[in-house]
């Protein structure tokens, strides 16, 4: 057992909560940093390469549209072309003249490291302002009929603030650490066919399993919170969280195949990078965006 990645795990994870519960500028300060992070490990990969890109103004672009996000959630699509003409713009007045592989490796790096990761301020700022009165109704406390009913969540004595936000954040985060879990554990267990030579060590046995392990944590969210149809509803999202975390930690481990690099950094004892943690976060947050905000208002 890595009881490094153990300890780490367990650093990590308060912190991510303080910072869910917080809201507000204290979580956009920490994708502030987790993007800035997640950026320079991004880009001494494409500099492994031997490519140039822009990373100063890619990173300070990225910066700009997640506080936009927190700001005003309307216009930060509308950031990405401006944000991509700064970087053009850049590149074209450099001493050395840019390559094709520059420009696109810099206008990824504003895509996988800034523009994604800036849904999850989006999440986290659905219905921000709703204040939970919360009493001291400790005896009478019930997990899902409280889920159910977010404005008589009580059983202590003070007064929280939390939005639908806040708890869709914290619902798509347990599917992902389920699916991961879920994945490892049982990948080494039952893990026997190779799932991709992108990744080695994943297996088919353990990616059914932690698809599943998401799928049993998102239906269990969706009943507590009295979604339509929760059990439809909450297999789709599961099965969106599953396979977006997947297919964001398959292309974490090509772009590091292709770098020849183990890690894309060791900011994390146990478990490498930024990129190597968050590598399953970064296509899921605009699923469960427009999964919340499209998708299931129209469930019957």
């Amino acid at each position: 057992m890595n009881w490094t990645r153990i300890v780490s795990a367990l650093l990590v994870v308060p912190l991510a909560l303080t910072a869910i519960a917080l809201g507000g500028w204290a979580f956009t300060a920490v994708f502030a940093l987790l993007v800035v992070f997640g950026q320079q490990e991004y880009f001494a990969l494409v500099k492994a390469k031997e490519i140039v890109p822009a990373t100063k103004i890619t990173i300070s672009v990225s910066l700009a549209l997640l506080v936009v996000s927190q700001l005003q959630v309307g216009l930060a699509d509308a950031v990405i072309p401006i944000a991509g003409t700064f970087i053009c713009f850049y590149l074209l007045f450099q001493p050395r003249i840019a390559t094709i592989s520059d420009i696109s490796a810099s206008i990824l790096g504003l895509f996988y490291g800034g523009y994604l990761p800036s849904f999850w301020i989006r999440i986290r700022g659905i219905g921000d302002g709703t204040l939970l009165e919360i009493s001291d109704r400790l005896q009478q406390f019930d997990f899902f009929t409280q889920l159910r009913n977010l404005e008589q969540l009580s059983w202590l004595r003070i007064t929280f603030p939390v939005s639908s936000g806040c708890i869709y954040v914290l619902m798509a985060f347990c599917c992902i650490w389920a699916s991961d879990v879920g994945a490892y554990i049982f990948g080494k267990i039952l893990g026997r066919t190779r799932l991709s030579d992108i990744s080695p060590k994943k297996t088919v046995e353990g990616a059914i399993a932690g698809l599943l392990c998401c799928c049993a944590t998102a239906i269990i969210w969706a009943f507590s919170l009295g979604w339509s149809q929760w059990f439809v509803s909450g297999s789709i999202l599961g099965l969106l969280i599953g396979i977006a975390g997947l297919l964001g930690d398959l292309t974490e481990s090509m772009m590091k195949r292709d770098a020849g690099v183990k890690d894309s950094g060791q900011i994390m004892p146990g478990h490498g990078g930024i990129l190597d943690r968050a590598d399953s976060y970064v296509f899921t947050a605009p699923l469960v965006y427009y999964f919340i905000t499209l998708v299931l208002p129209i469930i019957p």
